[in-house]
């Protein structure tokens, strides 16, 4: 079923909406919500929206939360439905500063990270032996955020130069939507994997009686389907 992406006007009301004190100032901000969102359409489980929603909007009650839930959930499906397509998701970014021309990548990669925790499976757990895969592409998130800076000389490591540092992030950040889209593939490409077969009661030889109780042997009765 195709669902309507948000326009630019409900965009806009969603961001007025968010800012506003009928949302008793609990709600995310627009560039908040959208990478959080992003987060949450890629878990490795699916995440209910009676989970996500209060952490994204807080009580959003009344007419003015009703419709925010109603544009929040259509930007889910929308965010959902371009990352299941491979089309990326532009990240939303606030300049840093009132009149400053830096973008706040910090906020948006911190909200992003929070997504990442609401699944029943914290990721490093479900993502099991393939965790150091998982870890680093999830390390550019924590560069961008400042915390692995901060985690390298809280262990008394060397950090790389600034100029080393200033391009890495420059770097990062221009590989950030493409970075978004490739954990959610590395989540979808895990979720399409079947799951083993667990055999219920003991094995069932060739020549053994049939389980129907049709009197013949397995390997000429239920078992002709499955033994080739």
């Amino acid at each position: 079923m195709a669902h309507q992406a948000l326009s630019e006007t409900e965009l806009d009301e969603l961001e007025t909406l968010l800012d506003s004190e009928a949302l008793a100032g609990e709600a995310m901000g627009l560039d908040q919500l959208q990478a959080f969102l992003c987060a949450v359409s890629s878990a490795p489980q699916a995440v209910p929206r009676e989970l996500w929603l209060p952490e994204a909007l807080g009580q959003a009650e009344g007419e003015a939360g009703a419709r925010a839930r109603d544009l929040a959930l259509r930007l889910q499906v929308q965010i959902a439905d371009d990352l299941a397509q491979g089309e990326g998701v532009a990240p939303l970014l606030y300049p840093l500063e009132e009149e400053g021309d830096e973008l706040d990548y910090g906020t948006w990669v911190d909200a992003y990270l929070f997504g990442t925790g609401l699944g029943e499976q914290p990721w490093q757990e479900a993502a099991g032996e393939h965790w150091e895969d998982l870890a680093e592409l999830m390390e550019v998130f924590f560069l961008l955020n400042g915390s692995l800076k901060e985690d390298v000389l809280a262990a008394g490591e060397a950090w790389v130069s600034p100029r080393e540092e200033a391009r890495w992030v420059q770097e990062s950040r221009e590989a950030l939507p493409e970075l978004v889209q490739s954990v959610y593939d590395f989540w979808e490409a895990r979720r399409n994997i079947p799951a083993p077969i667990r055999r219920e009661g003991p094995k069932v030889g060739r020549n053994d009686p049939c389980p129907c109780g049709s009197g013949r042997k397995y390997k000429q009765c239920c078992g002709k389907e499955t033994l080739h």
